[in-house]
């Protein structure tokens, strides 16, 4: 009778410190892992290259660093169902082990086939906890609790090496090229644990300490911001990880200033999982709104019957997906996105509150391409956004952002408007949040003619925002509205916290940080 092994199979999840699949995995004797590059995916609509690209550079840095520990890392590209199949039959493993996901429909249906398949086969599947996530939840009372307890438990350590699958192939990991994808001509964040390490030890060690006032700007958010999304999002750095390091600052650190901060950031690692346990308690909220009563609320929502697209209303998408509209904060932060992969918080809810409101265009479309363009896009805390800043929850506050007033709060000087919209670079500082007031000799003056140089507003902003506010207000004071907001409320509204306040550091918490500080956790 041949000895269990085991395949890993990675998703989003691509790094060697605290993955507990991995740590399973060192006591079998025999271990392979397996990342598949799934056609399903990269012919999602949420899927861009510049995803695939990040993917493939930390799967290059992943496969070193496994290799130096004795297991093999193999990437196909296929049917994931098929894939397994085929390496079943060849290196007749008995485990799968991986990390559970919450992802797009797409990644569901594959899990449910493969757990299908796993029970035919025979196959143990084990799937492990990574982030606050539970699966089954039946109801959201105490979950803050169970995430801070999940948060708390020690992270998984690889203590040995693995004792690795002999006369494995690797062959090449794959380019874009190669798997018939496009250029994406992002420039983007580094990729892999190891630019992951360095992120998060660069916002300890004092990036951090200016992330309240910086969060907002798009300038200022640059560096203010953690910029560790993008890491969260592929696996390169764990939530636990995360949790405990932060914990570990706060508690270790003199800087008042820094602790605080970073309090504030600890406080929306919470919130990151809260958004992803909704897409995971109810997986139609990718195509669905929440509450059912805003069915039909826009063009092309999936209500039988509702509106279609009009040629105008592709003329305004386009417009938006350019940067195009007319309003410089909107154009600006557009541009920058389809540039870099990365936009501060509060200038993506503009972007889709411009669209969901000004534009009053479905937010599934707009959905869909803001996906394709977020490096960090993670589905359950997108598409939850999506609907937050389109009002079709039901129970969130309705905001609808003035893109001048953001102009003038958030980038006073307009720096950022004149790098990322160029045709504006000499318009009077007094006219940049509205180039559309300027009367003609200033517009002479400035070499940009509104509607030649740079577009008129596509829609007029006082009639845009009555003509969404009356809408929805109006749904919301109906008898309907009012029973969905309570059942989404049951179902997907937090609940008070329940959270312990920042404790004094235990032993295990001072020497994270001092491995963080000393670079050996993080180097």
């Amino acid at each position: 009778m041949s000895l269990p092994s085991a395949l890993v199979w990675f998703k989003r999840d691509l790094r060697v410190h605290d993955h507990a699949p991995l740590a399973a995995a060192q006591s079998f004797a025999a271990a392979l892992g397996l990342f598949v590059i799934e056609p399903e995916w990269l012919d999602s609509p949420d899927c861009d290259a510049s995803h695939v690209d990040f993917a493939l550079a930390c799967l290059t840095e992943l496969r070193q660093d496994l290799d130096k520990r004795g297991l093999p890392l193999l990437v196909r590209v296929g049917n994931a169902e098929k894939i397994l199949t085929e390496l079943r039959a060849k290196y007749h493993f008995t485990h799968l082990l991986s990390h559970e996901e919450t992802g797009s429909g797409w990644s569901y249906q594959r899990d449910l086939a493969v757990g299908s398949w796993c029970r035919k086969e025979q196959i143990v599947w084990q799937e492990f906890t990574q982030t606050g996530v539970i699966r089954a939840l039946a109801s959201r009372n105490g979950w803050a609790q169970n995430w801070q307890a999940r948060m708390s438990t020690p992270l998984a350590v690889l203590s040995q090496r693995f004792a690795g699958q002999t006369d494995v192939a690797l062959g090449d990991i794959p380019d874009l090229a190669t798997l018939g994808l496009p250029q994406h001509n992002k420039t983007l964040q580094a990729a892999g644990e190891r630019a992951a390490r360095q992120c998060l030890r660069s916002f300890l060690q004092g990036r951090g300490r200016n992330y309240r006032k910086a969060i907002s700007s798009p300038l200022s958010a640059q560096d203010g911001c953690s910029r560790l999304s993008p890491h969260l999002a592929f696996g390169t750095l764990s939530m636990r990880t995360l949790h405990q390091a932060i914990d570990a600052c706060i508690n270790k650190t003199d800087d008042r200033e820094l602790a605080f901060a970073l309090s504030s950031f600890a406080g929306r690692l919470r919130w990151h999982c809260h958004f992803m346990q909704k897409l995971e308690s109810e997986p139609a909220i990718e195509f669905a709104n929440f509450s059912r009563a805003c069915d039909g609320l826009r063009p092309g929502d999936i209500k039988g019957g509702a509106t279609p697209f009009s040629v105008q209303d592709e003329i305004n998408f386009q417009a938006w997906c350019t940067g195009h509209t007319g309003y410089p904060m909107v154009d600006a932060c557009m541009r920058s996105l389809v540039a870099t992969g990365w936009l501060n918080f509060r200038m993506r809810a503009m972007l889709v509150s411009f669209a969901s409101c000004h534009l009053w265009l479905h937010w599934r479309r707009t959905g869909e391409f803001l996906a394709r363009q977020f490096l960090d896009f993670e589905p359950g805390i997108h598409w939850s956004q999506m609907q937050m800043q389109s009002g079709t929850t039901g129970i969130n506050t309705l905001r609808i952002y003035s893109p001048a007033k953001q102009a003038q709060d958030q980038d006073p000087e307009g720096i950022f408007i004149r790098q990322w919209v160029p045709e504006l670079a000499r318009v009077p500082l007094p006219y940049l949040a509205k180039p559309w007031t300027m009367e003609t000799a200033v517009q002479q003056m400035s070499n940009c003619i509104i509607g030649i140089d740079y577009p008129a507003p596509i829609v007029d902003e006082k009639l845009a925002v009555k003509h969404a506010k009356d809408k929805l207000y109006t749904l919301r004071e109906s008898p309907e509205a009012k029973q969905q907001a309570g059942l989404v409320q049951n179902k997907h509204g937090s609940r008070k916290s329940g959270l312990p306040p920042s404790r004094k550091p235990s032993v295990r918490a001072k020497k994270i940080t001092v491995q963080i500080m000393q670079g050996d956790l993080f180097a």
